[in-house]
């Protein structure tokens, strides 16, 4: 090779290792990759666009339509009335509904103009489902303008295509909110502009009116009783009147239909008093007035309705209902359905009523003769009827039906003769199989008699007549030993346990006086229910207290099952679970109520130090 070559060949590859370390690559490599590059950029961005358009387009799947929270506000915003589903894929009621469905899309899609049906899955479409608040499935609601409309009809092709039809006239409009939210601002002017009005109180987390009472409770109205977070209380037309309480003994749109209206309902005919005497089963209470501008008559209605919860009151303006009550206008009557009158009492108890007659006046009347001699105890009026003590029962077989009347009055009447004689007291009997449970626990469900009795006294405590052939001489005796106190109590029990040496000791209703009422020592006693969840996660901490205070002799930490066992003495009263007491030795009739604080190890600990009289130790030296 010339000299002159070779050096232009040197230079050529001089320059192209140059080239390689700057990070050139040669010509025709670099174009190839670059085009190729491209070209894929280009295919994955017509993919992803293919993708968002799949997602915001909305498919159909037998003529309805599917949604989902990607194409959900696109679809709807242009669209006056759509029909939605929000379903669940393994719903067994959603499936069973889908033909039913397609059914009612085909319809609407010929309606004039054509109203889209659609179907959203809400487990997959989460965000979909929270907007709407959907809870269960299906879930079916019309949106109206961009608004939810709820659909609580029946699940039918006819009942679903007329509420859409009716919603998707131009001229329809929603109706106005049925709930309103009660804070302290608005809450007396909403209640005092009601004639009535039910308001359901709420803790936060739990949601018909609602007031938050951790936020709202308004300062002009008394705190309501709580003993759950949620209380319903019902305002009377009367303003004056206290709010009532609810307890939900019916549901609750029969329960303000009833409230609604005035306290007394007016009696038109004779044959209505008639009826309520012969078939009636509780008291009969019936105002007799001139007529409705009769002041009397507005005192007695401001009366009834204080007491409307229960009881019912009537009123007439009848001449001839007067006649056979044989009262004038102006009197109340109360008296008795025939099947509870006796011998004993009179046939009714008559008061007047003016203008001028103060409501608890008319109010402390009804009580006093509310109650036959000798009445019907059974569930649905033991709360309201017979809360006075001491109550004396007898158990039977009670049936006021044609074929068993005269055995129950057989047996009535032979408390009759008793209760006469012991006007302090309140008679009742009482179905034997209503009462099953409580006949039980006072140890006479195999007592081998027809008719048992029992007597039920203020504190609490309950005591068994003896098994025996029952007449009213037997009865007598058992009421007036009773009364001389003579009687020992029966108390339900669990078995003692016969190991009873563990940190915390177990008391049953027969080892309560012996344990926690022992004078000699301090006892921190707790009241439980075995299906508690509070009970359950203060259980450890209960054993450390009562692990922490092991060597105090003069200490001791108890437990008792209140729903297996009596607690003897009214001192001790347990409302709720679990219900925590300290009984000081030497003074077991004032014990201390463990309340305010955490169920905590420390706060338990210091209030066993506050009202304990037999630590042998400083609080530093624990």
């Amino acid at each position: 090779m010339r000299p002159r070559k070779a050096c232009l060949l040197l230079l050529l590859l001089g320059l192209v290792q140059l080239l390689a370390v700057a990070g050139v690559e040669g010509p025709d490599e670099d174009s190839s990759n670059r085009e190729n590059a491209i070209e894929d950029e280009e295919e994955e961005e017509e993919e992803d666009d293919d993708e968002e358009e799949d997602d915001l387009e909305a498919k159909e799947e037998n003529g309805v339509l599917v949604l989902n929270d990607a194409n959900f506000d696109n679809f709807v915003a242009d669209k006056d009335t759509v029909l939605l589903e929000f379903y669940a894929p393994w719903c067994g009621h959603c499936k069973q509904f889908a033909p039913e469905y397609e059914k009612i899309a085909n319809i609407l899609k010929d309606n004039d103009p054509p109203i889209p049906v659609a179907k959203i899955d809400a487990t997959s479409a989460s965000m979909l489902a929270s907007r709407f608040d959907v809870s269960g499935y299906p879930t079916i609601k019309i949106l109206k303008k961009g608004q939810a409309v709820d659909y609580e009809g029946s699940r039918t092709q006819e009942e679903i295509v007329a509420k859409v039809r009716e919603v998707s006239q131009p001229d329809w409009t929603p109706p106005p909110e049925v709930t309103l939210v009660l804070t302290k601002e608005n809450f007396d002017e909403v209640v005092n502009d009601a004639d009535i009005i039910l308001v359901e109180f709420y803790a936060p987390c739990f949601l018909l009116a609602g007031v938050d009472t951790a936020r709202n409770l308004p300062p002009s109205m008394r705190r309501p009783p709580r003993s759950s977070a949620n209380v319903l209380l019902q305002f009377p037309w009367q303003k004056s009147t206290p709010p009532q309480k609810q307890t939900w003994p019916r549901g609750i749109v029969d329960y303000m239909i009833e409230q609604s209206g005035p306290p007394s309902k007016e009696i038109l005919t004779l044959k209505q008093v008639q009826e309520f005497l012969k078939d009636g089963d509780d008291v009969i209470i019936i105002g007799v007035f001139k007529g409705e501008s009769d002041p009397a008559y507005q005192q007695y209605q401001d009366a009834a309705n204080n007491l409307r919860e229960d009881y019912k009151f009537h009123h007439t303006f009848s001449t001839e209902i007067a006649k056979f009550l044989k009262v004038s206008h102006g009197q109340l009557v109360v008296m008795q359905p025939e099947k509870f009158q006796s011998k004993y009492e009179p046939r009714s108890h008559v008061m007047d009523v003016q203008g001028s007659t103060q409501d608890s006046a008319i109010k402390d009347f009804v009580l006093k003769y509310a109650l036959p001699l000798v009445g019907h105890r059974k569930a649905s009026n033991d709360a309201k009827r017979y809360t006075r003590r001491p109550l004396v029962v007898v158990y039977y077989s009670v049936d006021f039906s044609f074929d068993y009347r005269a055995a129950t009055q057989f047996w009535r009447s032979k408390v009759l003769e008793v209760a006469k004689d012991f006007p302090e007291y309140t008679f009742a009997i009482a179905d034997e199989e209503d009462y099953a449970g409580e006949v039980k626990d006072l140890g006479l469900s195999e007592s081998g008699e027809d008719v048992n009795a029992a007597i039920l006294d203020e504190s609490g405590k309950k005591f068994a007549m003896e098994p025996e052939e029952f007449d009213s001489d037997t009865l007598r005796e058992f009421v007036t030993a009773f009364k001389k106190g003579k009687l020992k109590p029966v108390i339900k029990s669990q078995p003692v346990p016969k190991n009873n040496k563990g940190p915390v000791k177990v008391v049953v209703g027969k080892t309560f006086d012996s344990i926690v009422m022992d004078p000699k020592k301090d006892v921190l006693i707790e009241f439980y229910a075995p299906w508690c969840g509070h009970c359950k996660q203060l259980e450890p901490v209960y054993n450390s207290l009562a692990k922490k205070y092991k060597g105090q002799k003069g200490l001791v930490i108890a437990k008792m099952d209140a729903t297996a066992n009596d607690v003897p003495s009214d001192r001790y009263k347990v409302e709720g679970f679990p219900t925590i007491y300290f009984a000081p030795s030497g003074d077991k009739k004032n014990p201390v109520k463990f309340e305010g604080g955490d169920r905590d190890l420390e706060h338990l600990s210091k209030f066993i130090e506050e009202h304990a009289t037999k630590l042998s130790r400083t609080k530093e030296e624990l």
